[in-house]
């Protein structure tokens, strides 16, 4: 039996110029991100396609939330097997495609977390670790391309 979680944002377009969007190039492709109880996100648009390189954009925002899921669920699956995680960073990355027509999509991503590991930890377990998240992490049971892991360690 399977339980289900309810999740609820607020997007709102920040963009108007004044003109609504009369052209193309009259409105910003900005907007706010707000939930309940949380701090608003400024965010765009890729810059590729008109947005602000300052503000995150949705791709930004989904190899992100990738990498934090797998993150958490890592930490998870560590603790239960007994390896003492001391410190973990990542720098995702991920492609994306676009056609002719402007259809875009991610065709991969590839998690590199850094990760300090308690003297007397098993190497070996802690790199399969990353291989059994996909059966738990919601986001990445949840995108249709890729996650490839290449993961680094140190013993601290």
């Amino acid at each position: 039996m399977s339980v289900l979680h309810d999740y609820s944002a607020t997007i709102t377009w920040t963009g108007n110029r004044g003109t609504g969007t009369s052209h193309y190039k009259a409105y910003d492709r900005s907007w706010d991100l707000a939930s309940p109880g949380k701090p608003v996100v400024h965010c765009s648009n890729d810059p590729l396609l008109g947005g602000d390189a300052l503000l995150y954009n949705p791709e930004d925002m989904l190899i992100s939330a990738l990498s934090g899921c797998h993150m958490l669920w890592y930490l998870h699956l560590a603790s239960d097997a007994g390896i003492i995680i001391e410190s973990y960073s990542d720098t995702p990355t991920a492609q994306g495609e676009t056609l002719k027509n402007g259809a875009s999509r991610f065709v991969s991503a590839t998690l590199q977390p850094v990760i300090g590991l308690r003297a007397g930890a098993d190497l070996e377990l802690a790199d399969q670790l990353h291989h059994q998240v996909h059966q738990f992490c919601f986001i990445s049971r949840s995108v249709n391309f890729p996650v490839r892991y290449a993961a680094k360690y140190s013993i601290v």
